[in-house]
């Protein structure tokens, strides 16, 4: 029996890649996953969860939860198909799934079945996560362990020049999580913009055939980052190392530290992940801090991933 992990995502491409990773790994379990907006709309995204799971063969009791459709900012989410395509699968067009019933508080129950041994890993936006501190603070304290993907500390955002697009989306609902959730580890884009899968990466995945979807997913990911960076040698699949993290704790380099988070509309500091980093800082006994992914072992990421996405072993 692997690590019970809850899973909320926006199921783009780098979701799928951490999906197939979690369903290749004899070390995860998948037990659910909470389907929000981000990449593409709810409605695609509860979509796009139900034909990966149909593709892998999960389970019938992993569990598909619809979460959040728009960010605690009051504002409609602005959606990127040059960056996942619009379907969010890169040229893949799953349709879209036929009754779907409203099951949020499914979330509730996965906690309550699991608690002391389930992690939850957040790899889109915050809003569903907030909402559950907001209505269940007591539950929450259940949940073994947080991993969040987003957040950039001192590197360039993806959104802004200082912005991660997962904290830049709902700002509010990063604050909320942090606020009030324990035993939190932040995988920022200082590590998941280097955990690349490069084209050979790829190609040889694709031939040993375990997940064909992979290579026209990446491809499109990948045209789409080397048309803003011509020197960038693969795809980032973010998500998938924030997956990873939770099983792999000696691939990282870690500081813990009190994480601010800038909030204000119209401005591009918006969302912006800010920790004092001086190494003479000195911190109240009582001050909160999360721990911060600063690096990672790119080899050791290399091996994992290759043996766990083609079955062979690579050392």
């Amino acid at each position: 029996m692997g690590q019970k992990v809850l899973f909320f995502g926006d199921a783009g491409i780098d979701d799928t890649i951490a999906l197939a990773y979690a369903f290749f790994s004899d070390e995860i379990d998948i037990v659910g996953v909470v389907a929000d907006y981000g990449n593409v709309s709810r409605e695609q995204t509860v979509s796009n969860v139900k034909f990966i799971a149909k593709t892998f063969n999960f389970p019938e009791n992993v569990r598909v939860i619809g979460g959040a459709e728009v960010p605690m900012t009051g504002e409609k989410p602005t959606f990127y198909p040059d960056v996942h395509g619009v379907y969010g699968l890169g040229p893949i067009d799953p349709g879209i799934s036929e009754g779907f019933i409203e099951n949020f508080f499914e979330i509730v129950n996965l906690i309550e079945q699991y608690q002391d041994e389930l992690i939850i890993v957040n790899a889109g936006r915050l809003t569903s996560l907030a909402t559950m501190f907001i209505l269940f603070q007591s539950l929450m304290k259940k949940v073994k362990a947080y991993y969040i993907m987003g957040g950039a500390f001192w590197v360039p955002g993806n959104v802004t020049p200082v912005s991660e697009a997962n904290f830049y989306g709902d700002p509010i609902a990063v604050r909320i999580v942090l606020t009030y959730a324990k035993n939190v580890t932040i995988i920022p884009l200082n590590v998941t913009d280097r955990a690349v899968v490069t084209p050979e990466m790829v190609n040889y995945i694709d031939y040993k055939g375990k997940m064909p979807i992979l290579k026209p997913m990446l491809d499109f990911y990948y045209n789409f980052y080397k048309s803003r960076n011509p020197d960038i040698l693969g795809s980032p699949v973010h998500d998938a190392i924030t997956l990873m993290a939770c099983i792999r704790e000696d691939m990282f380099t870690y500081k813990s530290l009190p994480v601010h988070i800038v909030i204000q509309n119209g401005n591009t500091a918006r969302g912006q992940s800010i920790a004092d980093v001086r190494p003479y800082a000195q911190f109240a006994d009582d001050e909160k801090r999360h721990r911060i992914a600063f690096d990672f072992d790119y080899s050791y990421f290399f091996r994992d991933f290759m043996s766990i996405m083609t079955g062979e072993t690579f050392s």
